[in-house]
């Protein structure tokens, strides 16, 4: 059985309200196991036999619409894909501030030509890099929940995008790989 991570867009974070453990029950009505929740903003960690990540997005989405009457964007990774993004992080070893690090995980793989379109605005200090489906910031003075930056990210890429700091990327590391 492999783990896998829900990343919810949007919830408990000015958007749709869910209760953490509706979540875990939802998840766990689809089939899934050792369901666990981190935190209060819509990440749910399982094991499940069905190994398309997709498939898994879906049905969370459709569980979560059908009984909760809400229409939230799910994002799913592998443990393994998860490790390698907590591995693969450029700007890791010059941030000691978990909040200053954070990850954009993307529904798809933007375009090259949008990603090429990506500019900071003046006045913003925010260094990214897009690899797959992750975009990776750091925002060395902070500013993270104030940058313009990162509130037109997914209108600029044209994808779904959920971002998590570092803090929050490693503990799901973590629950997905023990």
């Amino acid at each position: 059985m492999d783990r896998w991570v829900a990343l919810l867009r949007g919830v408990n974070v000015g958007g749709a309200t869910v209760a953490m453990a509706d979540l875990r029950r939802l998840v766990a009505d689809l089939g899934h196991h050792d369901v666990k929740t981190y935190l209060r903003s819509g990440n749910v960690v399982f094991g499940s036999t069905v190994r398309d990540a997709e498939a898994l997005a879906r049905g969370v989405e459709r569980a979560i619409a059908d009984e909760l009457g809400l229409t939230v964007p799910v994002l799913v990774r592998s443990g393994r894909e998860l490790a390698a993004v907590a591995g693969g992080n450029p700007y890791a070893d010059r941030e000691d501030d978990p909040t200053r690090l954070l990850v954009g995980f993307l529904a798809t793989a933007p375009a090259k030509s949008a990603v090429a379109a990506l500019t900071v605005p003046d006045g913003e200090n925010v260094a990214f890099t897009v690899t797959g489906r992750e975009i990776y910031l750091h925002y060395p003075d902070g500013g993270y929940g104030r940058s313009t930056f990162a509130t037109k990210l997914e209108k600029q890429l044209g994808v779904v995008t959920t971002t998590r700091n570092w803090r929050s990327v490693r503990a799901l590391t973590e629950l997905t790989t023990s």
